[in-house]
């Protein structure tokens, strides 16, 4: 019993002027705390090591981060609540926006009135399709692509879009793959990363053109208010 008690009290020793606390000793020997400071009193208390203060530190963040992410959450939610049930000219409004921003658009040098639109956000693809057939566009006139870098998993990626558009996912056209670049340190991986859907509308010269004149009229209409 002694020799067991002595060597308890040696591996107490070794593992305090290793940097362990007290905590930590009395967790790995599994005796109690009075004991430990008992046969460890006369040795320097350790410094701690860069990786112990980070962790430190870290930890007396922990509340003040909960709390932060609880209110971001319910300003989210405010906010909202805010919006409610939305109009059909709200949408549409919305809708003339989001693709003027994010959508195609033809060039002096590149004439192209093709309604196709590209995003990685799946709640603006889910807007812009709503918005979509608000303005009557019929199912079978959309056609939906995966934009993916190649070492990707594609294949996950397209049963996602399929899911997000509420379409089947062999009615996909094929994935178009983006070559990569070692040099470019990406950001977009993981899990997370599905790429981009893009929305192509077939036969939409006329509504690109009404798009266009849309946009120009909510311009007109928002200067008038200056």
């Amino acid at each position: 019993m002694v020799h067991a008690k002595t060597e308890m009290q040696t591996r107490a020793r070794e593992l305090r002027l290793a940097g362990k606390t007290y905590d930590e000793i009395v967790a790995e020997l599994g005796v109690a705390k009075s004991s430990v400071s008992l046969w460890v009193r006369d040795l320097p208390k350790p410094q701690k090591t860069a990786e112990q203060m980070h962790e430190m530190r870290e930890a007396r963040w922990v509340p003040h981060r909960r709390a932060m992410a609880i209110k971001r959450i319910d300003m989210k939610l405010d906010a909202a609540h805010e919006i409610g049930k939305m109009t059909d000219r709200e949408l549409f409004l919305v809708g003339v926006g989001l693709y003027w921003s994010e959508g195609s658009k033809s060039k002096p040098h590149r004439l192209s009135e093709r309604v196709t639109f590209i995003n990685s956000d799946p709640g603006m693809i889910q807007v812009y399709l709503a918005w979509l057939s608000l303005l009557g566009v019929r199912p079978e006139r959309i056609q939906y692509r995966v934009m993916i870098h190649e070492n990707a998993d594609a294949a996950r990626s397209e049963r996602f879009w399929a899911d997000v558009a509420g379409v089947d996912v062999a009615t996909l056209k094929k994935t178009t793959l983006k070559k990569h670049n070692p040099a470019t340190v990406r950001k977009n991986v993981g899990e997370s990363y599905h790429g981009c859907l893009v929305v192509d509308v077939l036969k939409s010269a006329d509504l690109y053109r009404r798009v266009e004149g849309w946009w120009y009229g909510i311009v007109v209409g928002a200067k008038a208010t200056i």
